[in-house]
């Protein structure tokens, strides 16, 4: 049984004019015919007598007969319809966009598309271009029995911030947290030097947090080629807390699973932060909510003597962040 809800003021609306004492009775024969359902919680309107202001409105059953030929003799068998033929009211909701994809795939019958982005496949087949990432376009694939794959979709890749001081093979790619010793050491890098903290470094890519994850999932489209020789080695710097240590592993090991590389902390940074930690009078109070939760990969690569201060001060609710650093310590 199809219904929406409807007002008091829409259903009376074609007869305002007319004294309430009809407009009432029009409201209760249709209640009574149960074309009208009232629905008690939205309140009445205080009158005698007294009506809901909302009801639900029963539609008339409409024959689908069109609809199910349309399913069974019109449709590529790309499209499975038994979902639809069990819900023809769902499929009179969706129809304008399974033809448009019926259309599609009819098209591609004898050649296979060029893969291109969600969005992209979204609206050369759709008209428009999220409805595929973000509106009902997964609920649609699900209802046609559609494997996304069919539709030679690729995953737009997140692109790097990166900075080359020199593309030369094998070198040294730093992967920095946060922006400010991003740009500070791509400004160490502009004016000449060629180490970081007496580590030759050839190039610098910004992580930003946690997203720095996501970004190295699509390494192998988004890097350049150089960056991608295996011989190069990649070292990460971030904050030295523990979600920065969970960033850190967490690369770490999705980038291991995926590229059979394993990425660094670069040790000499974070040791030129426990040094200069040691004479700041009071380091900032960890971050609210901050747990550990590190496997001890990352404080696999340090001494037991700088482990232990590490931790120490990570026990005690404080941190380092990256900016103890600047470009007079690089």
């Amino acid at each position: 049984m199809a219904r929406r809800k409807i007002t008091l003021e829409e259903l009376l609306r074609a007869k305002q004019k007319e004294p309430y004492e009809d407009q009432a009775a029009f409201i209760l024969a249709r209640v009574g015919e149960k074309r009208l359902i009232p629905i008690p919680r939205s309140g009445t309107n205080g009158k005698k007598p007294a009506l809901c202001l909302r009801y639900w409105e029963v539609l008339p059953e409409t024959d689908r007969q069109d609809l199910r030929e349309e399913l069974l003799y019109q449709t590529v068998p790309g499209i499975r319809v038994d979902y639809y033929l069990s819900h023809l009211e769902v499929y009179e909701k969706e129809r304008a966009d399974v033809r448009r994809l019926d259309a599609w795939l009819r098209e591609q019958k004898n050649q296979a598309p060029l893969p291109i982005s969600v969005n992209e496949r979204s609206f050369a087949i759709f008209g428009r271009e999220k409805f595929l990432s973000q509106g009902g376009g997964k609920t649609l694939l699900a209802h046609c029995g559609i494997d996304p794959d069919l539709l030679h979709m690729i995953r737009t890749a997140e692109p790097f911030a990166a900075y080359a001081g020199d593309r030369t093979v094998p070198q040294n790619a730093l992967i920095l947290e946060n922006k400010d010793p991003f740009c500070g050491m791509r400004t160490h890098l502009l004016q000449g030097h060629r180490n970081i903290l007496g580590v030759p470094v050839g190039t610098l890519l910004y992580g930003a947090g946690k997203r720095v994850v996501a970004s190295f999932q699509d390494f192998d489209i988004s890097a350049e080629p150089y960056l991608k020789d295996p011989r190069n080695q990649l070292l990460y710097f971030g904050d030295l807390d523990w979600e920065g240590i969970l960033i850190y592993e967490t690369l770490a090991k999705s980038f291991q699973e995926a590229a059979d590389r394993l990425i660094r902390p670069f040790v000499p940074a974070y040791l030129a932060m426990l040094k200069k930690a040691a004479v700041v009078p009071s380091l900032p109070e960890t971050k609210e909510g901050q747990m550990r939760r590190e496997s001890g990969l990352f404080f696999s690569f340090f001494q037991e003597e700088d482990r232990a201060k590490m931790t120490d001060i990570l026990n005690a609710g404080r941190y380092i962040p990256q900016e103890i650093l600047n470009g007079s310590d690089y």
